[in-house]
């Protein structure tokens, strides 16, 4: 029984202000000096990286250190990883913060509760604060939080906060309509200007493009937290939370179930201590990446390191491997093409038959160009923006081998970008899409495997074992 301070910060829709309350609440502890574990749920990749910058300040002090923002998608993982996955990130933490994804109770589209907030507030057993745009009601805020806290009785609606009140009687009148709600009032955020992230095509412009006014940001948030929220009331709450009788998610243990009794990955390789290389794309462009990716890589034996397309001319020296995720490379397409020195590394690399995983921006950047912007032309294949957005979960089975999965292996993704490719998979798909619509999807090519498709690899390590140990060991 694992015992974890831990609260949820929920809304009725999206919209609400939860990203916005989420983040200066983690800021606000982190002043505190409590160590805070920041969590998601759902895929988003974007909100993590502000509530990791939220919580740096927990680093100070008491010499905690830095956590990065952790996604708990109980669709990509299945139900049975949540509490597993949440106990590893925020193991030795004092405090555990998760934000939700929509309203409370939306999820998967057709498929119940699965993967909505309140669905992972049950697997948690954690309270759900309640974050309520009160901007347009007074009395009928207690119709909404009550009906809210009644809906499903596994659910512990045990707070509010009311957020965007326009003034001293506006707040009177709330709190009014809420005293016979049963629903305890813990915090009151007035409207203001002072805080507005930029958002574009896919929301918030992440925080790698824009770090120093986020810091800024953050900052602010954390200042309206402390004086309109109560959080001695919010810390009790989160301690009151019952233990939980899972155990933490292990990476390498993860790894040694994947890899069977035979010593094929990277980890068994290493008795005179080589660990091949996986170089990571990161930087602007490259923002999307979970953590428990670089996790997987290195428990099955891999050295991972991180390199910027923009800035790089390079790959890492000894490169065995390459992993571009998700990002924005539509916004940074110039300056990605104007790295020739790089692109054409990737080129050879790809070329050699080098292990190449890539989602979506990593796919967009290996094609021949993207919105006229000559690219790494690994992929017969040209990108551009679009008007529609894509988006949404997708159930898959690999149509051919290749470095990151079998032919046959079923997996679950998603699916959210604005850009298309023509065309849309090559002779050899990677994916083929089986639900909610039947499609191939993406290039298979030897080892390399492009798709649009985000795939939660702790649903399936052994998509880490089989590419790491792909790898090519440094030579010399």
């Amino acid at each position: 029984m694992v015992n974890v301070p831990r609260l949820v910060v929920a809304a009725p829709a999206s919209g609400s202000g939860k990203t916005t309350v989420a983040a200066g609440l983690m800021a606000a502890f982190a002043e505190r000096g409590l160590e805070v574990s920041p969590h998601k749920v759902g895929p988003d990749y974007i909100d993590p990286g502000y509530h990791a910058l939220a919580v740096a300040s927990s680093r100070g002090g008491r010499g905690g250190r830095a956590r990065p923002g952790r996604n708990l998608d109980a669709y990509l993982c299945g139900p049975d990883r949540i509490a597993p996955l949440f106990l590893h990130g925020a193991a030795g933490c004092d405090l555990a913060l998760v934000e939700g994804v929509m309203g409370l109770f939306d999820g998967a589209a057709g498929q119940g509760e699965l993967a909505s907030t309140a669905h992972v507030a049950k697997l948690l057993r954690a309270p759900v604060v309640l974050v309520v745009d009160a901007s347009s009601q007074s009395r009928s805020v207690a119709a909404l939080v009550h009906g809210f806290a009644s809906w499903d009785p596994q659910v512990r609606v045990a707070g509010v906060i009311l957020n965007k009140v326009g003034s001293d009687r506006h707040e009177t009148m709330l709190r009014e309509a809420l005293e016979g709600a049963g629903v305890p009032v813990f915090g009151v955020l007035r409207r203001t200007g002072a805080v507005r992230a930029p958002s574009r095509h896919l929301g918030l412009v992440p925080v790698a493009e824009r770090h120093a006014e986020a810091v800024d940001s953050v900052a602010t948030l954390a200042a309206r937290v402390r004086e309109g929220c109560d959080l001695d009331g919010l810390l009790a709450l989160a301690r009151g939370a019952p233990p939980l009788p899972d155990a933490a998610w292990d990476p390498e243990e993860e790894v040694r179930r994947a890899a069977g009794p035979a010593p094929t990955t990277g980890s068994h390789r290493g008795g005179d201590g080589a660990r091949p290389v996986v170089a990571l794309a990161g930087g602007a462009a490259f923002t999307f990446s979970y953590a428990e990716h670089t996790e997987l890589l290195t428990a099955a034996g891999a050295r991972v390191v991180p390199f910027d397309p923009l800035r790089d001319e390079r790959l890492p020296e000894g490169t065995g491997g390459l992993v571009i995720g998700g990002g924005f490379p539509e916004v940074y397409a110039p300056e990605l093409s104007a790295n020739e020195p790089l692109r054409a590394a990737v080129a050879r690399l790809a070329a050699a038959g080098t292990p190449i995983a890539a989602e979506c921006a990593g796919l967009l950047y290996l094609a021949r160009s993207l919105d006229g912007q000559p690219m790494c032309g690994v992929l017969d294949a040209t990108a551009h923006m679009s008007e529609r957005l894509t988006l949404g979960y997708r159930e898959a089975v690999a149509v051919s081998d290749t470095s990151l999965a079998a032919a046959g292996t079923r997996v679950r993704g998603h699916e959210f970008h604005r850009t298309t490719i023509e065309p849309g998979a090559g002779p050899e798909p990677a994916w083929g899409l089986v639900h909610p619509e039947r499609r191939v999807e993406g290039f298979a090519q030897g080892d390399l495997h492009a798709s649009y498709l985000h795939v939660h690899w702790a649903a399936v390590p052994e998509a880490a074992v089989r590419f790491v140990g792909r790898c090519a060991l440094p030579t010399g």
